[in-house]
């Protein structure tokens, strides 16, 4: 009779995981309203500092989100300006569609409970060249129909760091944190891109600090909350619950997980921002 082997718990891979991570401090840009309230450092994989007031948080209703900028250091480390607003408005995206959950999202610039922004402060770039390398790796094992997942080398592996808030009407910061994460061999799978890590790390950024605001609490290790079905059609390719989040285009969809799995870089699928986001 066959004997299943227990699941190892998930603290006993961290450290495997961890080896083969791209390591990415957290950076401020001088953006935020305060910094004075921001929790201790926590993380692992996702780094940050959070400061979230729940009572202040749970009668907002409506949200406008300012379009993500870059600071200065992070706009020397990618030359394409393109990829850069790439990665800015996968992050909003994913904002905006994950806020719609519990708020209704408005255009830029009208009167609302809360205003989201967010600032890039670091990007670091994956190497395209050791990116190149190892999907041509993995896709030489599925054809040769090996039974195992070749991680990827713990090299050229990108990453980001983001400054974001939320201020109230009166400009009064109900929600602030500082983030940063780099992409890991086992996880985040390599794109022939300057910004394949970061742009995947950008949603990753968008829903861990849609959570806070959503739940007012800071975001846990591991969400085992099922997606609604707006979010699910989002995700999918489909339209959006507001209007509003049409304006940063939609995902790639079933097409984008293609892409990815064939390591294409993520402009061929993603065409961004359909017009100035709100």
């Amino acid at each position: 009779m066959l004997k299943l082997l227990p699941l190892k718990p998930l603290s006993f891979m961290l450290p495997f995981l961890a080896a083969g991570c791209a390591s990415v401090p957290l950076k401020s840009a001088g953006t935020l309203a305060s910094y004075d309230r921001l929790g201790a450092q926590k993380g692992t994989f996702s780094k940050s500092r959070v400061y979230v007031d729940a009572r202040a948080l749970a009668p907002a209703k409506t949200v406008a989100i300012i379009p993500t900028t870059l600071a200065p250091n992070a706009l020397l480390r990618v030359k394409n300006q393109k990829d850069r607003a790439l990665v800015a408005n996968a992050l909003d995206r994913e904002v905006c569609v994950a806020l719609s959950d519990k708020f209704l999202i408005v255009p830029k610039g009208q009167v609302a409970d809360l205003t989201v922004r967010a600032v890039v402060t670091d990007l670091v770039p994956t190497d395209k060249t050791i990116a190149g390398a190892a999907t041509a790796v993995t896709f030489g094992s599925s054809v040769a129909g090996l039974p195992i997942s070749i991680p990827r080398l713990p090299f050229g592996l990108g990453g980001l760091a983001v400054e974001a808030e939320a201020l109230d009407r009166n400009g009064v910061q109900r929600a602030a944190i500082l983030w940063a994460r780099g992409a890991n061999s086992i996880s985040n799978k390599p794109r022939v891109s300057e910004v394949g890590d970061a742009y995947s790390l950008a949603t990753t950024f968008g829903n861990e600090f849609s959570r806070i605001l959503v739940t007012g609490k800071e975001p846990r290790t591991i969400d085992l909350t099922l997606p609604s079905r707006h979010r699910m059609r989002s995700w999918l390719g489909g339209k959006p619950k507001y209007g509003v989040c049409e304006s940063f285009g939609r995902t790639p969809g079933l097409l984008g997980v293609l892409a990815d799995k064939f390591g294409a870089p993520p402009e061929w699928t993603d065409k961004g921002a359909k017009a100035s986001a709100p």
